[in-house]
């Protein structure tokens, strides 16, 4: 009986750790993207398959699916933002779809005039 609870503590401590795995990639992916879309002479669309490529190479096609970049203010400034749904796993890989949503920022480059 307690090889049985420690067999179930021991597989929810890693699940939880794959889930917080893909989340900081997907996060770290978001925010680079963010950075390569909001250089100068990048367009917005960069930084989406900037961020796409990142997930795919680290996690896979069914992580880089809902990948969307706006321009807005973030803190005041104008500012690059990505936004990234993907499947959050519970039980192994499968999971709730676009259960996870990460978002990274990034202050857009200007050329200045003189």
């Amino acid at each position: 009986m307690v090889s049985a609870l420690l067999t179930v503590l021991t597989l929810s401590v890693l699940q939880l750790g794959f889930a917080l795995h893909i989340r900081n990639t997907v996060l770290d992916a978001a925010a680079e993207g963010a950075r390569y879309g909001a250089l100068a002479d990048n367009e917005l669309g960069d930084g989406v398959v900037r961020t796409r490529d990142l997930i795919l190479s680290a996690l896979g096609p069914g992580y880089a699916r809902d990948v969307t970049i706006a321009r807005g203010m973030y803190r005041g400034y104008p500012a690059a933002t990505v936004t990234v749904r993907t499947p959050l796993p519970l039980f192994g890989l499968v999971g709730i779809d676009s259960g996870l949503e990460v978002t990274g920022h990034a202050a857009i480059e200007t050329l200045g005039q003189r």
